[in-house]
């Protein structure tokens, strides 16, 4: 028996890090010192990565402005007013529009995998943003010359690549980010918000084969960033029966920041399919106290009685840095939490296997 463990994606990037994104941001240092420095911070990264004994990696997503915007980053035909995102704690992140067409990615998300596979021998993984969450640039009143339609079959174009050119570059498997879905019920209880992205993702996620649909998940969480979230009211049960309907096979839920775990479990069991893997989350994010490996186990052990050994995987609820300026999780707490989801899941195995 083995129950696979993979990260979901951002790690706390270093102080000096941050403040050369700060640096060059202001055009006091140049391009080439803030790569330098990037390359640092993703050899780091994978190294503390390799000394937790985790079997998959990330890049930690050092380089990304965010795990919503690196596609964008750099694009001309933006403009600031775009969606506001409110968390609970009373900040906001607010979205860029678009204001031009064709849309194009500005970068693909194998330039990052393929810089980190150059320095580890791990398997890495990739996650990319959601063709749902990047739908939300298109303003609400329209663009001149550049229709709705054809912007979403621009995005379905881009999606599509963003993913393909990282599984064909070798990427252990790719996680699609879908942090925006139980928001969409926040912002439209009837739940047509939410179809209307799913069969967006859908879209994309039909251009794959069912081979390569198996190494493409989908993350889900109520959001996280600077210890807050946006949709944690939102209950798993009215999410999770159509969040299964995505054609992938591979599922990350944040699970152990969940107030009512016992009805995520139950919903899983009841909606998920048979060729589906549930990853669920086994740290907090949010939380700055670090679990035991043996509150791990006990999650797991739980969690099994509901899904099938086999098609049990665990995670981590999120990612601990999603914006490039969160820095309410220390980096060595982080790892910390990352160590203890490992050597939990290690128990787990053992205590399930006899």
């Amino acid at each position: 028996m083995k129950i696979a463990t993979e990260p979901v994606g951002s790690i706390p990037r270093p102080a000096y890090l941050i403040e050369a994104m700060g640096s060059f941001a202001k055009g006091q240092i140049k391009e080439k010192e803030l790569s330098a420095l990037t390359e640092k911070a993703i050899r780091e990264t994978l190294h503390l990565f390799e000394q937790t004994g985790s079997p998959v990696v990330t890049d930690g997503e050092q380089s990304k402005p965010s795990f919503a915007t690196y596609p964008i980053h750099g694009l001309k035909q933006l403009a600031p007013g775009g969606v506001v995102i409110p968390f609970a704690d009373g900040h906001t992140r607010q979205l860029p529009k678009l204001t031009a067409g064709p849309f194009h990615y500005q970068t693909y998300a194998n330039s990052y995998f393929e810089k980190a596979k150059k320095l580890t021998q791990l398997p890495v993984k990739q996650a990319v943003i959601s063709s749902s969450a990047i739908s939300l640039l298109y303003p609400q009143e329209g663009i001149p010359g550049y229709s709705r339609e054809q912007f979403i079959k621009d995005l379905i174009n881009e999606a599509e690549a963003d993913i393909r050119r990282c599984l064909n570059a070798g990427a252990y498997n790719v996680q699609i980010d879908f942090t925006e879905a139980r928001l969409a019920i926040k912002l439209d209880p009837s739940k047509g918000l939410l179809k209307m992205f799913i069969d967006l993702n859908n879209q994309v996620l039909d251009r794959f084969t069912e081979a390569e649909q198996k190494k493409i998940g989908v993350h889900t969480c109520p959001g996280g960033d600077h210890d807050s979230t946006h949709s944690a009211d939102i209950s798993y049960t009215e999410l999770l029966p159509l969040l299964f309907e995505l054609h992938v096979g591979n599922f990350y839920l944040e699970y152990a920041a969940e107030k009512d775990k016992t009805s995520a479990l139950k919903a899983i069991k009841e909606f998920s399919k048979p060729n589906q893997k549930i990853f669920i989350g086994v740290t907090n994010v949010l939380d700055p106290r670090v679990e035991t490996p043996q509150e791990v186990c006990d999650l797991i052990v739980e969690a099994s009685k509901f899904i099938p050994i086999s098609r049990l995987g665990t995670t981590d609820d999120c990612g601990f840095s999603p914006f490039a300026d969160d820095t309410s999780t220390a980096r060595e707490t982080a790892f910390a939490k990352i160590t203890a989801r490992i050597q939990g899941t290690q128990l787990a195995e053992k205590k399930l296997g006899n």
